[in-house]
């Protein structure tokens, strides 16, 4: 009988534990993994999953076990037994959760310091400010037309260039403000939409001229705060060729939900293609933001009207 009992647990186990990697492979609750850094991540959460899924499907058995094994029978008013304490299951469900979580926070460090822990270092190693400067119309949507003046003179990082040490890594310059993304490429290039090479470290040096706002791109599980007065970065490998979208995650404002724009992430050949575009026309307009936002120039009440008729509301009339 106890043989019997010690099979059942065994598969029991086994049913349970090969369920957990199941769901945890197969539950499709993130985007795509579109760099080196979504894998990393999406090993830690699939982890977590599977021993959380785990134990839900033994606590519920468990439950569901004992509400039928145990179930008052007819005609029986008598109490349970009474069970003060059982000294080895309380040690038992106390050192396996404690064993599991100290497993978790060192996995979980070690995913963190893999993806973004060493950015920090060179945050501190940087001793100086490189400021991007964006003129744009405060209060409202960003001017069309935005110059741009880039500072070097302390030797920081140039955009599109590799830091020091460091190989094939392409740097970008990122100005955040209300409500757009700037992104500012060599040769006086200057785009709101993100273009980056597929199989090549990227490095977004990251600045905001007005308010907080945060950089992220869930494809690429990555996100990060862009501060006034102070230079963040990220660093990431893109994997996969695509559109991507760039949402702001801090609330900057009225349009707080408007500021998003795309990353594509191309082939080498495509992104040399486009640099060799934007080139071209920034040598014709070297002010002007190649791709200008197009609600730009309309009023708050014609912002807003377009908004209110897509959710099928109608705006009051001024009177």
């Amino acid at each position: 009988m106890r043989k019997n009992n010690l099979i059942s647990v065994v598969v029991i186990i086994g049913l349970v534990f090969a369920a957990s990697i199941w769901y945890a492979r197969n539950n499709g609750l993130l985007p795509v993994a579109a760099g080196d850094e979504a894998v990393l991540y999406d090993g830690l959460f699939n982890t977590i999953l599977a021993i959380a899924f785990g134990f839900f499907l033994i606590v519920e058995g468990v439950l569901i076990y004992s509400i039928v094994k145990f179930r008052r029978r007819q005609g029986d008013d008598t109490d349970g037994p009474a069970i003060h304490e059982n000294l080895s299951l309380e040690i038992v469900w106390t050192a396996i959760p404690t064993v599991i979580v100290m497993w978790v926070a060192i996995y979980s460090f070690d995913v963190y310091t893999a993806m973004q822990g060493s950015q920090n270092l060179d945050a501190m190693a940087h001793g100086g400010m490189h400021q991007t400067v964006a003129k744009h119309e405060r209060g409202g949507m960003p001017a069309s037309k935005a110059t741009l003046a880039s500072s070097n003179s302390d030797g920081t990082l140039m955009a599109g260039t590799m830091p020091a040490g460091g190989d094939d890594v392409v740097a970008i310059d990122v100005s955040a403000m209300q409500f757009a993304w700037i992104f500012n490429y060599p040769n006086e290039i200057a785009t709101a939409e993100l273009h980056v090479p597929v199989g090549k470290k990227v490095r977004l040096n990251m600045t905001a001229v007005d308010v907080l706002h945060a950089f992220w791109v869930p494809q690429l599980r990555i996100k990060q705060d862009v501060i006034p007065g102070r230079e963040t970065f990220l660093e990431f490998t893109p994997r996969v060729v695509g559109e991507y979208p760039v949402v702001c995650a801090e609330l900057c404002g009225s349009y707080h939900g408007g500021m998003r724009t795309t990353m594509v992430i191309d082939t080498p050949e495509d992104y040399q293609a486009w640099l060799k575009e934007q080139q071209e026309v920034a040598s014709n307009d070297p002010e002007a933001i190649v791709a200008s936002r197009p609600t730009s120039h309309m009023s708050d009440r014609e912002y807003l009207a377009g908004k209110v008729t897509h959710l099928g509301m109608e705006m009051a009339s001024k009177k």
